[in-house]
């Protein structure tokens, strides 16, 4: 039988104690196969048929085959005469490698999964299922719940998953287990309104669902009208492209040092945020273990996470303090209301509908002041996901503190919000902010204002004419004129900007890839 079955054979266990640890009690061919009774399978004379099986392992495996045979439901199973899982099923044949370690651990879900699909399926939304489809060796899987050969009905009371036993179980891994963290729904599927799990995770789940399908399409439509009216206005020279050109010109101040430096510690926490938090997302997508696994794994992405998550809070709580400042110390309350505000008035409501208009040719381009209503909706989209996509993570990064005061369905609902609105923020920039900032045609390929913080004066005119008006009618526009910046200056701008870029729309395809499933 020279090819696979003694290739296989050789590197099992069996073979490797037998032949390199000379334990001379370790099985050869024909100890499970036999010296001259030897049959094909499907005969029930074969010591391999399925209902011989056990018996065959357990000529060596006795305790275990005791054990499988008393204790599991498989096993009771398969001495009731039914058709259920046995020693190969699980084991193989031939192949047959330490199940606790490297790829046999990991690959031990999708084997249960052949019987058991529909809780392979809700053990793949669950953070156990994610991290041991992108190679961590030390998130749970089946046989850690459910034990190898005692997996008995959650109601026996000898079942490791019997209530009464749930926190010894899940206590080999999670410290401070509470009855309320032991109510978590571990194989909960939240699109299944049967009953089998709480309304408020099925109702979560719908409405995330409903808010993340609306935004993408409302938005969608948006842009692609935007996109298309502005290639006919550039093609009617309508509106014009203003080169950033080094050392020359006027330059109109948009941004200080402040807000520019704020901006990039945005955009490096939110960069990493998303490329250590989406693998987990799309954990079956091939790009998405290949990240995993660029970042050192699992583990490393964790900690990634929550450090970019704690330099997250710490530029909201700067923010917002530096906002409390500037109205209550310098009495600045013109930030609160009015053109300079970025608070959303009337006005926004009004330019939209123009802004619409305009991209269905029915009117002429509004005059945009200091914010636009797309830029008052992305400060205000930061913040609201500061707080909900923040909140829910700091559930399941402390799970035990908040399951002391909250009944474990929360952190199934934390589970899905923190998933699905981290989907919504990061999708959303990197398509929808990324083209009404960088993409759309008036912009292509990058806007560096961000990093330089000030724009030529006919961009501004062309793009701020309200805010330029108002400006020149109080007389301050002087106030705003600064020198143009240096050629090296404009480089670093470019090359950080066009790093981010690249890297916020290849993980906007690996989103796209998810979502489609390849």
């Amino acid at each position: 039988h020279f090819g696979p079955v003694l290739d296989e054979y050789m590197g099992s266990v069996h073979a490797r104690a037998l032949l390199v640890k000379g334990l001379v009690s370790a099985p050869s061919c024909s100890d499970c196969h036999g010296a001259h009774d030897i049959w094909p399978r499907s005969d029930d004379r074969s010591s391999f048929a399925r209902s011989n099986v056990p018996a065959t392992c357990g000529t060596c495996h006795q305790y275990i085959l005791e054990t499988w045979r008393e204790e599991s439901a498989h096993g009771i199973a398969w001495a009731g005469g039914e058709k259920s899982p046995v020693c190969t099923t699980c084991h193989q044949s031939h192949d047959v490698v330490p199940p606790n370690i490297g790829d046999a651990r990991l690959k031990m879900p999708e084997d249960c999964g052949t019987c058991h699909e529909g809780r392979y399926t809700s053990y793949n939304h669950n953070f156990h299922g994610e991290a041991t489809n992108l190679g961590m060796l030390a998130a749970a899987t089946c046989s850690d719940c459910h034990t190898p050969h005692s997996n008995l009905a959650a109601e026996d009371p000898r079942s490791s998953v019997h209530p009464d036993k749930l926190g010894e179980t899940c206590g080999a891994c999670h410290e401070r287990v509470s009855g309320n963290f032991l109510a978590f729904e571990v194989h909960s599927e939240p699109s299944n309104f049967d009953g089998s799990t709480h309304p408020a995770v099925n109702w979560t789940w719908f409405l995330m669902t409903t808010l993340l399908i609306s935004v993408f399409v409302l938005f969608g439509i948006h842009d692609v009208l935007w996109f298309q009216r502005s290639i006919v206005a550039l093609i009617r020279g309508d509106i014009a492209r203003v080169k950033n050109t080094p050392n020359e010109g006027v330059w109109v101040r948009r941004f200080r040092p402040v807000h520019m430096w704020l901006h990039v510690v945005v955009i490096v926490t939110f960069l990493v945020l998303a490329a250590t938090g989406l693998p987990l997302k799309f954990h079956q997508s091939p790009w998405a273990q290949w990240v995993a696994t660029l970042f050192g794994g699992v583990e490393m992405t964790r900690l990634l996470h929550r450090l970019a998550a704690i330099l997250t809070f710490g530029y909201a709580i700067f923010h917002l303090t530096h906002v409390i400042r500037r109205v209550y110390v310098r009495k600045e309350r013109t930030i609160l209301w009015g053109w300079r505000s970025l608070v959303p008035q009337l006005r926004d409501l009004t330019e939209m509908f123009q802004h619409i208009r305009w991209f269905l040719y029915m009117g002429p381009q509004p005059k945009f002041g200091r914010w636009t209503y797309w830029e008052k909706f992305d400060y205000f989209a930061v913040f609201w996901g500061v707080l909900i996509i923040g909140f829910s993570g700091l559930m399941l990064w402390f799970p035990w503190f908040f399951a002391l005061f909250l009944p474990g369905w929360i952190l199934n609902v934390a589970f899905i919000v923190h998933s699905d609105e981290a989907l919504l923020a990061t999708g959303f920039i990197f398509v929808f902010h990324f083209f009404h900032t960088h993409l759309r045609p008036g912009s292509f390929p990058l806007d560096p204002v961000m990093f330089i913080g000030a724009v030529p004066i006919e961009r501004f005119k062309e793009e701020r004419p309200a805010e330029h008006d108002q400006l020149v009618a109080d007389g301050r526009l002087e106030e705003f004129i600064v020198p143009p910046p240096g050629r090296l200056e404009l480089r670093r701008a470019y090359l950080f900007g066009s790093i981010a870029l690249a890297i916020g729309l290849l993980l906007a395809l690996g989103i796209l890839l998810g979502l489609l499933a390849l």
